[in-house]
């Protein structure tokens, strides 16, 4: 914690090797020009680890002041800078006179560095009675010949001209500068001359604009940057001239530097609203987004153009093309970035071009050539899933991408595969026109699906919208041929250890010719036991030998999936009654039946095999043999339950989804729409009066901000007093309260201080430490205040992690009646993790990815006075500023449990996973367990300390 006698300071130098004042001074004393520079780091060392060294003052004087070397000189002003100049009255030591005539001679030198460090030594220097007697010397280094000498001299002379007395030490210096800004030829000295015009003179900065606006395409990079600053103060103070500088502007958009480029687009859309200005601004972003290599700037180019994508929509859809060439970039950042950029552009006058450069990329992927790294399918699962969007939001677009996308139902990528294999599902549900087509190319794709999840899927998409008996009985066949010949494992024979009653070919498999059984040959095990194979099973079974050339679904089962073989059992059952349904002969049914039953028996019999990876689950084998008594027995109600209810759910869930989209897509444009009676303004009525076009459009946009724009400040008035937090009491004699502004990366804390004593409190420091992954970024001035005076004192902190913090401290002052040195402790500021999250959404298949993933888990066990379990998930979601994944039907009913997911994610890009697991015992008190999970441990515990504070509901 820093003491009162400790003061700010442009740098920190750790010091291991401590050393006395003593041998500085001996050092200094009969030392030669290299053992002196060591000697002043030294000093400089421990002066900026706050010790006090008056006894080295008169040494340094007469031993490194005539000193000519040129570190030793630069060491000096090092340390003149870093030493105490003033008593505690605040008037300068009678000893800094000794140094005046030195800095007069530096400045005078012959070596121009010399005269530049000297100079840039007196811009840090805020003391007028040491700058007054060096002023004629600073004007005189504005003729000097070296242009280094010419631009510190500027800054010199601008750096005066702001101190209090400024103005008096130097009556005429816009003038000079303005003169001196006329002859100057360095690029620098012309910057630094032009902005200390823009600072203290915008007048003249602005006539000597307008004066050389021809040339001003010609001007270097940092001076047009310079002439964006000037633009930026003057229509800020006076809005009715942003017509003319608008048009500067523009002008600067051509230039060859690409910062000018990004800051004229940024300059632009802070000053005007008008479409033809916001539109030049989305050009120039768009254009830096293609040309620019660097990742971190086309990061930062997107961030932009999502800002504007909130406020000029319209506009933005104009350049929504030139926005996806940034795809090309092979980070997954920006592509994900890009991506989701353009689904919220897409309208129906752009889909079809947006879905054409989708389409496009996605074939690219499947060229072993376009992604040489590992990002190729999570790109393609990137794409997918926009495409998805895009034809969920527009569905005249699904005909001409379902087809395409079911090319990548077997790809390797599980997570696309299946956001593939959703799509279908809800397109055979949502566009009955296609399901003929679309069930014909899942047949053909069929065989290629090696995920277990997509084969669940495909498998209920082929028997619930198979609804014709060719259909049905091709269905019937692609299970089959995914299954391959039965049995599906050899049946053991006397020579292995199996019953002697056994026939001996009783391992032939079904269709296979009688003499190819007898030769055999030794396999190993998944579990390293051995086993003998049939000849012709001799093409490898994927999890008994660990090949993978079997059928899909074979291969799967081999494996111990026997959820799947419950699925297939299902698929079969509703084909079968299906065919039933839609008269199909008595002798083809039967046969069909007699086929499922048969191979939902292979299915058991491969259940009972003891070398399989995993044996077969209960559930599993209960499901089976419901499947088998339904085709042996089927009634009606059955028949009816299995043919009807489950499409007549499916149905449901997709309304129900469908409802909340266009709930959410109604509430965001609820947001735009206009008032019934706001003013229309025809900018072709408008009287033009010599104005130019974009001045007419800036003046129409101005005034509309003008009319909205006042509850929009009333907003963030109000907003502002609820961040106010009080840190001291009224009583102590310093009140204190902060203002806190949260950013993604950094916390500024701007603290008011006031006096409330009758003295005059000298050296108040505000001293602060924090507690988490925060940081302070530098050390905070000291100040002097008279009674009843106040001061804001700004304070920047970072931020490296989304986790509660705590910011704590105190204020330290000499004066007020008190002997020694007062202190006020101040209240703890907390910095809450809910500003750090916001709700976001996922897929289901990422949740439960990221959920198996993540390695940090808090367990928080549910403690609430809510007695309502859908109340308590609600009051959680509102509380912890996440956002509810399990849809809406899927929590209706009253059975006293409820289970659900939630999601949020942080500004650094952290994902925050949340399960509630609640039921409501007997006593009508709810129980059960919350777990959050992430991959960082400071979000799970914050966010777990959140929920504990706030589950109860009465806080």
């Amino acid at each position: 914690m820093a003491n009162s006698t400790e003061r700010s300071c442009s740098m920190l130098v750790f010091n291991d090797k401590p050393i006395t004042a003593v041998e500085i001074r001996e050092a200094l004393e009969h030392g030669d020009a290299e053992t002196k520079a060591a000697a002043m780091r030294k000093a400089i060392t421990m002066l900026l680890a706050g010790e006090q060294l008056p006894q080295l003052f008169i040494t340094i004087v007469r031993y490194v002041l005539p000193s000519e070397d040129h570190t030793v000189q630069k060491l000096l002003l090092l340390y003149l800078e870093a030493i105490e100049k003033t008593d505690p009255s605040g008037k300068v030591l009678p000893e800094m006179i000794l140094i005046c005539q030195n800095l007069r001679n530096n400045l005078q030198h012959p070596n121009e560095y010399i005269r530049g460090v000297t100079l840039r030594f007196l811009c840090r220097i805020k003391e007028e009675e040491i700058l007054e007697p060096l002023v004629p010397s600073i004007l005189a280094n504005l003729e000097h010949r070296h242009s280094y000498v010419r631009r510190n001299a500027v800054l010199a002379i601008n750096s005066l001209y702001k101190l209090p007395k400024g103005e008096l030490l130097l009556v005429d210096a816009p003038e000079l500068i303005e003169r001196f800004l006329q002859q100057e030829q360095d690029l620098s000295a012309k910057r630094n001359a032009f902005h200390m015009l823009t600072s203290h003179a915008p007048e003249r900065a602005v006539a000597f604009l307008f004066a050389h606006l021809d040339a001003l395409p010609l001007w270097g990079d940092i001076l047009q940057m310079a002439v964006l600053e000037l633009i930026r103060k003057v229509c800020v103070a006076q809005p009715e001239s942003k017509g003319k500088y608008i048009k500067i502007i523009l002008a600067l958009l051509q230039s060859s530097s690409t910062a000018v480029v990004y800051e004229c687009a940024g300059t632009l859309v802070a000053l005007s609203q008008a479409p033809t200005a916001v539109r030049a601004a989305a050009n120039c972003y768009c254009q830096l987004l293609v040309s620019q290599s660097d990742n971190n700037v086309k990061l930062i180019v997107l961030d932009r153009l999502t800002e504007l994508k909130d406020k000029h929509r319209d506009v933005m859809r104009d350049v929504l093309l030139d926005v996806l060439r940034a795809l090309s970039a092979p980070n997954a950042d920006i592509r994900r970035k890009t991506l989701d950029l353009a689904l919220d552009l897409i309208d129906t006058r752009n889909i079809d071009e947006v879905v054409m450069v989708l389409k496009k990329e996605i074939v690219k992927t499947q060229s072993s050539s376009s992604d040489a790294s590992d990002r190729g399918p999570e790109y393609r699962q990137m794409l997918v899933g926009a495409i998805h969007a895009c034809a969920a939001k527009f569905p005249d677009v699904a005909s001409s991408v379902v087809h395409l996308l079911m090319d990548f139902l077997g790809d390797s990528s599980t997570s696309a595969a299946l956001d593939v294999v959703f799509f279908v599902r809800e397109m055979c549900e949502t566009h009955p026109a296609l399901v003929p087509s679309v069930l014909e190319r899942l047949r053909d794709n069929f065989a290629t699906i090696r995920a277990s999840r997509v084969c669940t899927c495909a498998l209920w998409v082929l028997s619930e919208f198979s609804s014709t008996v060719e259909e049905v009985r091709a269905a019937i066949d692609t299970i089959a041929e995914g299954l391959g010949p039965l049995p599906l494992l050899p049946a053991p024979t006397a020579d292995e250890g199996g019953d002697v009653g056994e026939p001996k070919d009783a391992a032939r498999p079904a269709g296979a010719p009688a003499g190819t059984v007898g030769s055999k040959r030794p396999a190993v095990l998944a579990d390293g036991t051995y086993a003998s194979q049939a000849a012709v099973l001799e093409a490898p079974l994927p999890s008994a030998v660990g090949a993978a050339a079997a059928p899909n679904l074979r291969a799967l089962l081999l494996g111990g999936d026997f959820f799947l073989g419950g699925v297939v059992a299902a698929a079969l059952t509703k084909l079968v009654l299906r065919l039933r349904a839609l008269g199909a002969p008595r002798a083809a049914t039967n046969r069909a039946a007699a086929q499922a039953m048969l191979i939902l028996a292979s299915i058991l019999r491969l259940g009972e095999w003891e070398g399989l990876p995993a044996p077969l689950d209960d559930d599993s084998r209960d499901r089976m043999v419901a499947c088998l008594e339904v085709l042996a027995r089927p009634s009606p109600e059955t028949v009816k339950l299995w043919l009807d209810g489950c499409r007549k759910a499916f149905a449901a869930l997709t309304e129900d989804k469908q409802s909340r989209e266009a709930a959410e897509a109604a509430a965001e444009s609820a947001k735009a729409v206009s008032q019934p009676d706001d003013l229309i303004d025809f900018s072709h009525l408008r009287a033009r009066r010599g104005m130019s076009a974009l001045e007419v459009e800036d003046a129409v946009s101005s005034d509309l901000a003008r009319a909205t724009g006042l509850a929009e400040a009333a907003e963030e008035s109000a907003k502002r007093l609820n961040r106010v937090l009080q840190l001291t009491g009224f009583s102590d004699p310093v009140y204190a309260e902060a203002y806190v502004t949260v950013h993604q990366y950094d916390i500024v804390l701007d603290v008011t201080v006031l006096n409330r004593s009758s003295d005059t409190l000298q050296n108040l420091t505000l001293e602060l430490a924090t507690m988490g992954d925060l940081k302070l970024v530098e050390r905070l001035q000291t100040h002097t205040l008279a009674p009843g005076a106040s001061k804001v004192i700004r304070a920047n902190i970072k931020v490296s992690s989304t986790e509660t913090g705590v910011i704590f401290g105190n204020i330290v002052y000499e004066g007020g009646g008190v002997a020694e040195r007062g202190v006020v402790v101040l209240a703890d500021i907390h910095i809450d993790i809910m500003d750090y999250i916001a709700p976001a959404s996922v897929a289901d298949v990422a949740f439960r990815n990221m959920w198996a993933e993540f390695e940090w888990e808090n367990k928080v066990a549910v403690n609430t006075s809510i007695s309502d379990v859908r109340a308590f998930l609600d009051h959680i979601a509102a509380s912890t500023n996440m956002r509810v994944l399990t849809p809406p039907r899927a929590l209706e009913g009253d059975c006293g449990y409820l289970a659900a997911n939630l999601y949020a994610r942080s500004v650094f890009g952290e994902d925050a996973l949340v399960n509630v697991s609640v039921e409501k015992t007997a006593e009508g008190k709810l129980a059960g367990y919350i777990r959050i999970r992430s991959k960082t441990q400071g979000i799970a515990l914050s966010l777990g300390d959140k929920i504990t504070l706030k589950q109860r509901g009465d806080s």
